[in-house]
């Protein structure tokens, strides 16, 4: 995952989209993978799901940056990355975003659907449009999930 994240700082090269490709596809799989098998061991716990979704944020983070800085999408892909981030800065203004949710099966796919669609984005087969278009498609369920969860969280509050 550095290596992935240090990439930010290069410019777009066809040998480095390659690699943010594989490696990108590598550390989601392995994601994928790790989830998978602690749900099926039963060695599922509180940290490591969160743990799990700090690692899908910041790989999005860091796939959104690069879309945009090497010029695959607009500097509105940055949002993928950023709304994790500003819902927990929400939850320092608004308390009742911070309660518990519970995984839903919505919740992982649109994660997964959102690496892809930004795995998609960065590699370099693909055209600046269409790019875009996977970007945004991502980024509007991405949203749309945010959503329904802080949907979930207000009325949780309000009928506590």
């Amino acid at each position: 995952m550095l290596s992935l994240a240090a990439l930010i700082f290069t410019s777009a090269r066809i040998d480095l989209a390659w690699f943010a490709v594989v490696a990108a596809t590598i550390v989601a799989a392995l994601d994928g993978v790790d989830g998978w098998l602690a749900r099926r061991t039963g060695m599922v716990t509180a940290f490591g799901a969160r743990f799990d979704m700090e690692v899908d944020a910041l790989l999005i983070l860091v796939l959104a940056i690069l879309a945009w800085r090497w010029d695959k999408a607009g500097p509105w892909v940055l949002m993928s990355g950023l709304l994790r981030y500003i819902f927990v800065a929400a939850g320092r203004i608004w308390p009742w975003l911070r309660g518990e949710l519970t995984p839903t099966l919505r919740a992982r796919v649109i994660c997964v659907v959102q690496i892809v669609a930004l795995i998609v984005a960065v590699a370099p087969i693909v055209p600046p449009g269409l790019s875009a278009f996977s970007s945004a498609v991502g980024l509007l369920m991405l949203a749309y999930s945010f959503l329904v969860d802080t949907v979930r969280l207000r009325r949780q509050a309000n009928s506590a």
